[in-house]
C-alpha cells in the first residue's frame, strides 16, 4: 500500500465532503462522527463532483440529481445513480489523513 497525505484531519467538516487531488485522482474525504472515508469525486450517473454535496447518515449526496453513496462501501442508496463509486483504505496518523489510492476496498476502478 502506498499512502499519501491527503489533509489535516481538522479540514474535514463533518457536513460536507473535502476534495483533494492525489496523483491522478479526485478524491472527496468525507467524516462520519469519528470515522472518515476516501471516494472517488465523481458521481457515477452525472459525472460532478461529490464534494459538493451534503454529507450525513454516513452517506454523501450528489448535489446535481440527489443520489445518495454510502461512505463506507460507495454504493449508491438511492436513484438516479445505479453504479458505485470507488472508496480508498485511509489511515489516521495523528493529525493527519491518508489515503492509498493504488487500492480499492469495493474493486471499484477509478475513472
Amino acid at each position: 500500500m502506498a499512502f499519501e497525505r491527503a489533509c489535516a484531519l481538522e479540514e474535514v467538516r463533518t457536513d460536507q465532503g473535502l476534495a483533494v487531488t492525489l496523483g491522478r485522482y479526485e478524491i472527496v474525504v468525507a467524516r462520519d462522527g469519528d470515522e472518515v472515508f476516501a471516494l472517488e469525486n465523481e458521481c457515477s450517473h452525472a459525472a460532478v463532483a461529490l464534494s459538493e454535496g451534503e454529507v450525513g447518515d454516513c452517506q454523501i449526496e450528489c448535489w446535481l440529481h440527489g443520489s445518495m453513496f454510502d461512505l463506507r462501501t460507495g454504493k449508491p442508496t438511492n436513484l438516479p445513480a445505479t453504479e458505485p463509486v470507488a472508496t480508498f483504505p485511509i489511515e489516521v496518523r495523528g493529525t493527519d489523513v491518508y489515503v492509498d489510492t493504488e487500492t480499492t476496498l469495493n474493486g471499484v476502478t477509478p475513472s
